[in-house]
C-alpha cells in the first residue's frame, strides 16, 4: 500500500513513511493511492473478532510495511480493557466500544456508540493509544526522535499528551486557545508534569492554533531539522484508527452483512467523519453519514449549499459544544479529493483559493468553481446544527427519556441524528466525551454534577503548568526550538 498527496506530489510513500507527519510536502494531506476493499464474506467472519483483532484486520490493509507479528502485538497492546476502563456502569470495559439503544419504535433505532472509555474521558483516545505506541515502535526501530506540534480545541490535547507522556524520545508542543476550553479540559492538559509535554495557550480560537502548525509544517527546512509530526487529524495513521470503530459499530448493530446502518457524527474539523467516509468507501453498508455541527456551521453549510465559506477568527463563536468551536475543516480536504474524483489540480487550486479568498464554491451556480455538489449524494452525505438550546433540551430530555447524561457534543449528535433515522436501518450516534469533561453545562441544565470516573475527582484543584502566547508563527518556531535544542 502506497500513499499519495490530495495536491499530486509526485512520491509515493509508505504508510511508515507518513506515520509521522503530518502534511505531503506539497501542502496536501495522504490518502491511499486507492481504498482496500472489504468483501461481505469479511465482514461475517469479523463479527466474533475481538477490538483488537478487528483493529488488526483493518490497519493490516493499510500499513502493510508494518510485519504482521508487530502489528498485532501493538494493537493488543492498546485495545486492552484496563486501557478503557472508564465506562459506564453496566456498559462491559472488553467491548471497548459498546452500544446502548437508546430508542427503539417500530422500525426506527437510534443507538449511541460508547467511544469515550479511555484515559480522558473522549473519542479521541480511540486513535490517540494506537498512535503513541505506533510513534514510539516506529522510532525505536529508526533510532529516532520525534517533536510533535498540534493545536487543540479540548480533546485532541490531551488524548495526545496522556497518549505520548513518557513515551521514549518523543516532545508533545500542544497549542490550544486561552480561555476557550473547559475546566476539565484544561486541567486535564495543563495539570500534567512530565518533561516531555509542554502546553501553550494561544491568545486567539482553535483555528489560529491550527493555522499556526499548519505554518510550521510548510516550511519544510524548519520541519526536518526540529524533526517535527503531528499528532492532528490531517495525520493519517490517527484517521484509519478511527476507521476501526465504524466496523465495530456496524458490526454490532447488525445480524447479517446485507443490512445498512447510518452514522451521524457530531463535527467541526472533518476528521472522525472522515473516517465513516472512508470505511464507506471501502465497502462498509453505510446509508447515511451525518455531519451535526454546533453554530459554528461551516460543514452544515457546504452539505446544504455546496458553498465552503471558512470563517474568520472574529467570526467563530464560543459555544457549549467548544470541541466543534471549528471554522477551517482541516480534513475536508480529504473528501473533497474524492469528490473530484482525484482531480489533484482543482484539489490544489480550490485549497489555495481557500487560503486567498476564504472559500470556494461548488454549487454548479453562475460564477461557481463547479458543479460537484450535485454529487455528494453518492457518498452518503447530510448534515444538521444543533445550538445552545437544542442541547440544552437534549441533555434534559436524555436524563430524563433514557436515564443517561450524555456531553454537548453527543447531545448535538442525537439531536440531529434524530433528524435523519429511518425505518429498518439503525442510526449510530459517535459519543464524543464523558459529561464530566463538560459540567458547567451539565450543572447549569440538570442542576447537579455529572459523574466522575474514579481519579478525576479534583482536578481542576491541581497544580498547573502552561507557557501563554500571542498568534505567532516566528514565536512558536522559537519557543521549539528552545525547548528541543536542535
Amino acid at each position: 500500500m502506497h500513499y499519495l498527496s490530495t495536491r499530486g506530489h509526485a512520491a509515493r510513500p509508505s504508510f511508515s513513511e507518513i506515520l509521522l507527519g503530518g502534511l505531503a510536502p506539497d501542502g496536501g494531506l495522504y490518502l491511499p493511492s486507492t481504498y482496500p476493499q472489504v468483501t461481505r464474506a469479511e465482514l461475517d467472519a469479523w463479527r466474533s473478532l475481538s477490538y483488537a483483532d478487528l483493529a488488526f484486520q483493518v490497519l493490516d490493509k493499510f500499513a502493510t510495511d508494518i510485519p504482521d507479528e508487530d502489528l498485532k502485538n501493538l494493537v493488543n497492546r492498546t485495545y486492552t480493557a484496563e486501557v478503557y476502563r472508564n465506562c459506564r456502569p453496566g456498559e462491559d470495559a472488553t467491548r471497548i466500544t459498546p452500544l446502548r439503544i437508546l430508542e427503539q419504535d417500530d422500525g426506527r433505532q437510534l443507538v449511541l456508540q460508547s467511544l469515550s472509555n479511555g484515559p480522558t474521558l473522549a473519542f479521541k483516545d480511540m486513535a490517540m493509544q494506537l498512535l503513541g505506541n505506533l510513534f514510539e515502535y516506529t522510532l525505536k526501530k529508526q533510532g529516532s526522535e520525534l517533536n510533535i506540534l498540534g493545536a487543540t480545541s479540548g480533546d485532541t490535547g490531551s488524548a495526545a499528551e496522556y497518549a505520548m507522556r513518557g513515551k521514549q524520545g518523543i516532545k508533545v508542543f500542544m497549542l490550544s486557545p486561552r480561555h476557550k476550553m473547559s475546566a476539565f479540559q484544561t486541567a486535564q492538559m495543563f495539570s500534567l508534569q512530565d518533561p516531555n509535554i509542554f502546553n501553550i495557550a494561544v491568545d486567539g480560537v482553535f483555528d489560529d492554533c491550527q493555522d499556526m502548525v499548519k505554518a510550521v509544517s510548510n516550511d519544510l527546512e524548519f520541519k526536518t531539522h526540529q524533526k517535527i509530526g503531528t499528532v492532528n487529524s490531517i495525520n493519517w495513521a490517527r484517521v484509519v484508527a478511527q476507521v476501526i470503530y465504524y466496523f465495530r459499530g456496524y458490526l454490532s448493530a447488525t445480524e447479517s452483512s446485507n443490512q445498512h446502518v447510518s452514522f451521524t457524527v457530531p463535527s467541526g474539523n472533518f476528521g472522525n467523519i472522515c473516517a465513516g467516509h472512508i470505511a464507506r468507501m471501502m465497502g462498509l453498508p453505510i446509508k447515511k453519514l451525518v455531519v451535526a455541527t454546533n453554530e459554528n456551521d461551516v460543514l452544515h453549510e457546504f452539505f446544504q449549499t455546496g458553498s465552503y465559506r471558512v470563517r474568520k477568527s472574529s467570526e467563530t463563536l464560543h459555544t457549549s459544544s467548544p470541541s466543534m468551536d471549528i471554522s477551517k475543516a482541516s480534513n475536508f480536504e480529504r473528501f473533497i479529493y474524492d469528490l473530484l474524483d482525484g482531480d489533484t489540480d482543482r484539489v490544489r487550486q480550490l485549497f489555495h483559493k481557500v487560503e486567498r479568498e476564504g472559500g470556494f464554491d461548488l454549487s454548479g451556480k453562475p460564477g461557481s468553481d463547479g458543479n460537484e455538489f450535485a454529487s455528494v449524494g453518492r457518498f452518503g452525505f447530510f448534515s444538521g446544527k444543533s445550538t445552545h438550546a437544542d442541547r440544552t433540551k437534549t441533555i434534559r430530555d436524555a436524563a430524563t427519556r433514557y436515564r443517561l447524561i450524555v456531553d454537548t457534543h453527543t447531545a448535538d449528535g442525537i439531536k440531529v441524528a434524530r433528524e435523519h433515522i429511518e425505518k429498518d436501518v439503525p442510526m449510530i450516534v459517535l459519543e464524543t466525551a464523558l459529561p464530566a469533561k463538560f459540567n458547567e453545562t451539565i450543572r447549569e441544565v440538570l442542576g447537579r454534577d455529572a459523574d466522575r470516573p474514579a481519579g478525576f475527582e479534583n482536578i481542576e484543584s491541581l497544580p498547573q503548568r502552561f507557557d501563554v502566547m500571542a498568534v505567532d508563527v516566528a514565536e512558536i518556531k522559537r519557543y521549539v526550538a528552545a525547548h528541543t535544542g536542535l
